[in-house]
């Protein structure tokens, strides 16, 4: 039986360069609401850059900020029910679950239309004080919430996979990747390697991964990429265009929040590709956009989050068309927060870093 306590360790966001691993409440919850005990919360690209102030976040003044400081981060968790409310059914203690990264309000007119992940209210887990994230002990998921039984057959480590990788099928999905395309990812983190394994499914004619440390690039090869690149080594849109016949790739998905990696893309690209945007920048950046329309006729996709992917993500996992070893490449204990993000900022080996707590 859970014995409540009144006290918890989180870490919790105060500002840029203001994180704090600290005391408390353990948050207490209504008939309709879930409480978890946290078992792994990987750190998202976007909570290393929420560190460093990006602007996505914090932005640039008090009426245009997203995040609502001080408030416990992490987004990509699991965790096993220890209490839940009297109108929760479905549900018992001891039950591995995820709740998707989006709360979303179910009134507005996206999540009428189904559109969940562009809620117009936009609380997503980790950046909201009523929807704290998983960087702490215990963790609340909310009535509006959309949760997922785990699997007991994944392991940790996958389980906490679940989140980006479900990032990354959406983007893919956004591709419309048919049987002979050539496909290029840039940037191979664990979302991007986990859109490589993705891609295969759809058996597209040639696939290509790109990125600057070469343990992604090996990586990328057992999660099913024919090609993989240096863009330090060779010019990007030359070594494609000699695989195309000169015509240039048809789907380049852009993975690395990198304004190089667009500029590259967009050289890349042959007329009337099709170009999906996930990666998120630290700041503006510059595109001439002669090359989408006058240019080339580019198709322009953004990726946002994973919707409706967390059901197929757990599937693919279990029966390992989705490669996960070893994308968990780091652990830590959420005491130790500092030096794993450190890890994930600067080690080249470094694929996911997971805390727990």
């Amino acid at each position: 039986m859970f014995i409540m306590k009144e006290t918890m360790k989180a870490l919790r966001m105060h500002a840029p360069y203001d994180f704090r691993y600290e005391d408390v409440p353990v948050p207490e919850i209504d008939d309709d609401e879930i409480l978890v005990k946290i078992e792994g919360c990987g750190i998202c690209a976007g909570d290393v850059k929420t560190y460093h102030g990006g602007v996505r976040v914090w932005g640039t003044t008090p009426e245009n900020r997203y995040i609502e400081a001080p408030v416990i981060g992490g987004h990509e968790f699991v965790g096993r029910v220890v209490k839940y409310g009297k109108n929760v059914t479905g549900v018992k203690e001891g039950d591995r679950m995820v709740s998707e990264q989006m709360v979303p309000c179910g009134e507005c007119r996206f999540c009428k239309a189904g559109y969940y992940s562009m809620c117009h209210r936009h609380y997503i887990y980790g950046f909201k004080k009523d929807a704290q994230g998983g960087f702490a002990e215990y963790m609340k998921f909310s009535k509006e919430g959309i949760h997922h039984k785990i699997p007991e057959g994944l392991t940790l480590e996958q389980a906490v996979l679940i989140e980006p990788l479900a990032c990354a099928m959406h983007a893919v999905e956004r591709a419309k990747i048919q049987h002979n395309d050539v496909v290029v990812i840039s940037g191979l983190g664990a979302i991007g390697l986990g859109m490589v394994s993705v891609a295969r499914k759809q058996q597209p004619r040639l696939i290509v991964g790109l990125d600057l440390r070469q343990k992604r690039l090996d990586k990328a090869l057992k999660c099913g990429a024919d090609i993989v690149l240096n863009p330090m080594e060779v010019n990007i849109g030359e070594e494609i265009r000699k695989l195309t016949d000169g015509y240039g790739c048809d789907v380049y998905i852009e993975a690395s929040g990198s304004e190089k990696s667009v500029l590259q893309g967009m050289d890349a690209i042959r007329f009337c590709g099709r170009y999906v945007q996930f990666g998120v920048f630290p700041k503006a950046i510059t595109v001439d956009w002669n090359d989408i329309g006058d240019g080339k006729e580019i198709e322009i996709y953004g990726a946002h989050l994973g919707p409706y992917c967390y059901e197929p993500v757990m599937k693919s996992i279990l029966d390992g068309s989705i490669y996960t070893e070893g994308l968990i490449s780091h652990t830590f204990k959420l005491e130790d927060w500092e030096k794993a993000f450190e890890v994930a900022e600067k080690d080249p080996d470094a694929f996911k870093v997971m805390l727990v707590p």
